[in-house]
C-alpha cells in the first residue's frame, strides 16, 4: 500500500522518506582502493577490475580500432538520436556561458572578472553490464561547451574487456578526447591522482554507485568535484488536473533506475491517487525490471495532502532532485518552490525529457543536496577571475577608505601602502 496522509506520518515515517544518505560507512571500504590505485598505478587498476567487473585488461585506453568499430556496431538510428540528444543539449548549455566583462564604477576604477576554462577534467560514465551513453553526452558536452581542453572518460569495462558501442559512440558524438576502460572506486582515485596510463584531472564530474560517490568526497582534496550525486528520486506534485496513467509511470521510470531510487507522489486528489496506485500494481506484472522497481517501491509513498502548500513545504524539505508539477496553477508552486535539481512543469514534461533529450542537464545533486548544489552545468567547469583597473585619481577617491579600514585592523603597512602613492 504506497497511500498515506502527509499530514498523518509520524516523524520516524516523515524523516525515513527525508533521510536518503547510505547508512553505511563506506570509507573504510573505500580508502584502501585509493591508496592502492595511488600507490601502484595501472598494475591496481587491472586487479580491481579483474575483481569487480571481471575483466582482464591488456589496453586501459580506448584504442582507436575499437573507437572505429564501435561506430561501425552502433544502430544507426540510435546514432541518429544520440546526435539530436547531443544538439539538444550543446544548444541549452551554449545560453548558460558567461564571458569577460568590465564596468566603470566611477571615475578612474573599472572593474571586471575574467573567465578560464578548467584544462583537463574526469567524466565518470557507469556502466559494465549496463550502457548510458546519455550520461555520456551529459558530463562531456557542457565541458566542451565551456572551453575544457581535455575531457577524459572512466567508464567500467564489459567482461569481454570492451565498452559498450552505444556509449563509446556517445563519448565520440559529445567530443571526449579519451576513453578509458576503468570504473568504480579505482577509476575515480586514478583521475585524481594519475595512473601512468590516466592521467590526473582537475576536475570529476558525473554519476555513480554510493562507492563512486564516496571516493568522490575523499578524493576532493586533491581534485575538485561536481557534487555529491547518487540513487535518483522523482517528486510530483499534482492536482486533479494530472493523468494518472503519466503520473504512474513516471514513477515507474525513475523506480528503475536503482532498488535504492525514490518516487513520491504528493497531491490533493485522493481520486488521482487511489488511480495512480491502482495503475502502478497494474503496470508492474509486466515491467521488464520488475524486482528492481518493486524494491525501490518499498521506499516510495503517494500522499494525500490537504493542500498544494502542504505539498510545496514538504516538497522544500525533500529537496528532490527532479520535481514534477502537474497541476492547474504551476507556476504559483514554481514561484515558492525553494530546492529542486531540475524542474518539469505539466502533464508532458516527464523527467525522461530531461533524462535524454530536451537538452537539460541530467547529473543533479540527489539525497537533499539540492539545498545547496545545483545541477552541472558550464560553471562547472570554469574559474571566475577578478580584475581591477584603478588609475591615480580612482585611488584617491578610495584612499580614505582604504587607509582607515586598515588601520582599524592592525595592518599598518597597507595603509602605507596606499599613502606612498601620494
Amino acid at each position: 500500500m504506497l497511500i498515506k496522509y502527509l499530514s498523518e506520518l509520524s516523524q520516524m515515517e516523515l524523516e525515513n522518506l527525508l533521510t536518503r544518505s547510505d547508512p553505511a560507512d563506506l570509507k573504510e571500504a573505500v580508502l584502501p582502493i585509493i591508496r592502492d590505485v595511488r600507490e601502484r598505478g595501472d598494475d591496481a587498476l587491472r586487479e580491481y577490475t579483474r575483481k569487480f567487473d571481471h575483466a582482464e585488461l591488456i589496453e586501459i585506453a580506448v584504442t582507436p580500432e575499437e573507437m572505429t568499430n564501435a561506430l561501425e556496431a552502433v544502430d544507426q538510428r540510435l546514432f541518429e538520436h544520440l546526435q539530436r540528444a547531443a544538439a539538444n543539449i550543446r544548444e541549452f548549455h551554449e545560453k548558460q556561458k558567461t564571458s569577460d566583462w568590465y564596468t566603470e564604477i566611477s571615475d578612474g576604477i573599472t572593474l571586471g572578472q575574467k573567465i578560464t576554462p578548467l584544462k583537463r577534467i574526469g567524466a565518470y560514465v557507469p556502466g559494465g553490464r549496463a550502457a548510458y551513453p546519455s550520461t555520456a553526452l551529459m558530463t562531456i558536452i557542457p565541458a566542451k561547451v565551456a572551453g575544457v581542453s581535455e575531457v577524459f572518460v572512466c567508464t567500467p569495462p564489459q567482461p569481454d574487456t570492451g565498452i559498450h558501442p552505444a556509449t563509446l559512440a556517445a563519448c565520440h558524438v559529445a567530443g571526449a578526447d579519451q576513453v578509458f576502460k576503468a570504473g568504480g572506486v579505482q577509476a575515480i582515485a586514478a583521475m585524481a591522482y594519475a595512473t601512468k596510463t590516466i592521467p590526473r584531472v582537475d576536475k570529476i564530474v558525473g554519476p555513480g554507485n554510493a562507492y563512486v560517490t564516496t571516493a568522490k568526497t575523499i578524493v576532493r582534496e586533491e581534485c575538485e568535484i561536481d557534487f555529491p550525486a547518487g540513487p535518483s528520486e522523482v517528486l510530483i506534485i499534482a492536482d486533479e488536473t494530472a493523468r494518472p496513467e503519466n503520473v504512474a509511470w513516471d514513477m515507474l521510470a525513475q523506480c528503475e533506475h536503482d532498488p535504492s531510487a525514490i518516487a513520491i507522489l504528493a497531491t490533493t486528489s485522493p481520486r488521482l491517487a487511489a488511480k495512480v496506485e491502482e495503475v502502478i500494481n497494474r503496470e508492474l506484472k509486466d515491467c521488464e525490471r520488475r524486482e528492481i522497481i518493486i524494491e525501490s517501491l518499498k521506499h516510495s509513498a503517494i500522499l494525500k495532502a490537504t493542500t498544494l502548500d502542504e505539498c510545496i513545504r514538504f516538497s522544500n524539505r525533500f529537496a528532490p532532485e527532479h520535481l514534477q508539477i502537474i497541476t492547474q496553477r504551476p507556476e504559483e508552486i514554481l514561484e515558492k518552490t525553494e530546492h529542486a535539481g531540475s524542474i518539469f512543469i505539466g502533464n508532458n514534461t516527464p523527467t525522461a525529457a530531461g533524462d535524454y533529450a530536451s537538452g537539460t542537464n541530467h547529473v543533479l545533486p540527489t539525497a537533499g543536496h539540492a539545498r545547496v548544489y545545483s545541477g552541472l552545468n558550464t560553471d562547472h567547469f570554469i574559474k571566475k577571475t577578478t580584475i581591477q583597473i584603478i588609475n591615480k585619481k580612482g585611488l584617491a577617491t578610495l584612499k580614505e577608505t582604504i587607509t582607515t579600514l586598515a588601520e582599524a585592523e592592525g595592518l599598518y603597512a597597507h595603509a602605507k601602502a596606499i599613502r606612498a602613492r601620494f
